[in-house]
């Protein structure tokens, strides 16, 4: 945890929607009036000191692979955070890289590694490949009733959630956002939606989880 009474933010800075996370954080930040920042973070003792950790929306295959056999062995540090509590935000990849199971909608099983702190199954590229990118109004009671725009790219869907995951985002009964005690993730895109209330539910998790732990 930080030590500094603002809240600190890490951005997975391998590969993706780096800037977007950091740019809808602070803008988050800044529209409940939280003093803060949102930060690239790629070594092991930068995300074992931020309050909240987001991995981004990218190619899941790429960032698992970087962070498996890159930048200091982060894989294992990203795992032991999350297990112990740090609330994490996954975006697209980042949910992929969340779950316990990953297979592809047309080359089946992917083999890539997960951090598996997510008990949820994902179905890669559920919604088509880069032409079939779309964008969607969403109802998500979690942060209000009105509509969110969900961005979705290559996205994936949740196949199978296990016990104490709550869904909070559907379409058509497919579950395109979850929840885990401290972890959010979707299958869209918030960061490219001009809209930081999603951003802004990660960031009061973290601050709960702040109050908790000073209990």
């Amino acid at each position: 945890m930080s030590e500094n009474k603002e809240l600190s933010i890490g951005v997975l800075a391998v590969q993706g929607d780096i800037e977007e996370n950091i740019a809808a954080s602070r803008n988050a930040l800044r529209e409940i009036d939280v003093a803060g920042d949102a930060t690239k973070v790629i070594y092991p003792e930068q995300i074992e000191r931020v309050d909240g950790l987001i991995l981004p929306g990218g190619e899941s295959t790429v960032v698992s692979n970087l962070i498996t056999i890159q930048h200091g062995g982060i894989f294992q540090t990203i795992r032991k955070v999350i297990s112990n509590g740090l609330p994490t935000l996954g975006t697209c990849a980042g949910m992929i890289l969340l779950s316990r199971r990953a297979y592809d909608r047309v080359i089946g099983e992917t083999k890539q590694r997960l951090l598996g702190n997510l008990d949820i199954e994902v179905e890669r590229n559920a919604f088509g490949r880069q032409p079939d990118s779309f964008e969607l109004d969403l109802e998500i009671s979690l942060i209000g009733k009105v509509p969110f725009r969900g961005v979705f790219i290559r996205s994936p869907v949740v196949k199978k959630v296990g016990n104490g995951v709550s869904v909070f985002a559907e379409i058509d009964e497919k579950i395109v956002g979850v929840r885990q005690k401290n972890i959010l993730a979707t299958a869209f895109h918030p960061e490219l939606a001009r809209d930081t209330r999603l951003h802004k539910e990660f960031i009061n998790c973290i601050i709960k989880n702040k109050q908790d732990k000073h209990r």
